[in-house]
């Protein structure tokens, strides 16, 4: 699989329906690190994350007649709202499945887009069995979070965008779940440049895809409750993000929920940026590698690092505004809430 080709083809179909994200030079984290740091604020995308690209890129390679079908997924956030607006854009009607107990804002921002929503099962896995089923039943479209290659392919016009306008990326940090946005970047920053490191962050709440990289094989972890629920939960067997992952993916970190939420407070001091979970682990992957700053290191200003160019991709804003204020605001630090997979 080329993944170079298919970023390249993802990224003429959603010309001019996605955001080209800011790229944000990030002082605090470049004084800190003695390297040079950017911010990649998918954030501020369509729908509030990056889904939203591979949704589209998705949705534009459907026929008329699977247009005329319909389409329909498993979520409770960032996948669900990027393939709601998705559908409005194409003119095809969507389903958006969810479990019990998916947080009120999210059902809220759903519900605003106009899909129809079906609550079944308590976990991610039995509302995926569901829509599936579903798909079959009503003859509908299934869109995968992030095992197809479409999908891979629109994530990664992420590290298309990097490219043009950094001409060399040292190193990426990705928040990783399914591996569907650091298969995108990653595979198309390869094999396009060839030399950047590509760095996967996981919550220790979460690891499946560490687990499964380390096992030779897709394996069950146990999920705990996480702030980055966008990336919780587990890979489906025969997935092609997996072999991605191994074949492109060179280190990859663990973080703990205090570190988590420390980074979503560090963003936020430092950038008055609001932040997700999910784009907190990796702002909290990259802390957590840098080496204390000699006074003969710091300061990019004066030349340190200036030639290395790191990028933290903050993939997402959608978290529960409660909740940002607990842990920006308040003292309950790493408190996690569990939200399902997010995707």
């Amino acid at each position: 699989m080329n993944v170079e080709t298919l970023v390249r083809e993802a990224a003429e179909r959603i010309r001019g329906h996605v955001r080209e994200t800011p790229l944000e030079r990030s002082f605090a984290l470049s004084e800190r690190s003695g390297r040079n740091v950017h911010l990649k604020l998918e954030n501020v995308q369509i729908g509030g994350s990056f889904k939203v690209r591979g949704v589209l890129n998705f949705l534009f390679s459907l026929s008329p007649a699977e247009l005329e079908r319909g389409v329909i997924t498993a979520s409770t956030g960032n996948h669900g709202l990027g393939l709601a607006y998705g559908a409005g854009l194409v003119g095809t009607s969507c389903v958006v499945c969810l479990p019990e107990g998916t947080p009120a804002h999210r059902v809220e921002a759903l519900r605003r887009l106009g899909p129809e929503l079906l609550v079944a099962g308590s976990e991610c896995a039995e509302t995926e069995a569901f829509a599936r089923e579903e798909a079959a039943a009503r003859g509908l479209v299934y869109v995968p979070p992030y095992n197809d290659t479409r999908i891979v392919g629109g994530h990664g016009t992420i590290g298309l965008e990097l490219l043009e306008e950094l001409g060399r990326v040292d190193r990426v940090f990705v928040a990783v779940g399914g591996g569907g946005l650091i298969s995108g970047i990653g595979g198309f920053l390869k094999d396009a440049a060839g030399a950047t490191t590509v760095v996967g962050c996981l919550p220790k709440n979460s690891p499946v895809m560490y687990d499964s990289v380390l096992a030779g094989r897709i394996v069950d972890s146990t999920v705990m409750p996480t702030l980055s629920d966008a990336t919780a939960g587990g890979i489906e067997p025969g997935a092609i993000t997996f072999a991605l992952c191994r074949e492109y993916v060179d280190d990859w970190i663990l973080v703990e929920e205090d570190e988590i939420a420390a980074a979503m407070r560090f963003v936020f001091d430092e950038h008055r940026i609001v932040i997700e979970g999910a784009a907190g682990v990796a702002v909290a992957g990259f802390l957590q590698q840098v080496e204390p700053v000699t006074e003969a290191r710091s300061g990019i200003a004066a030349g340190a690092g200036r030639a290395s160019n790191d990028v933290v991709l903050l993939c997402g804003g959608n978290v529960d505004p409660t909740l940002f204020r607990e842990i920006v605001c308040g003292d309950r630090g790493g408190t996690a809430r569990s939200g399902g997979d997010g995707r």
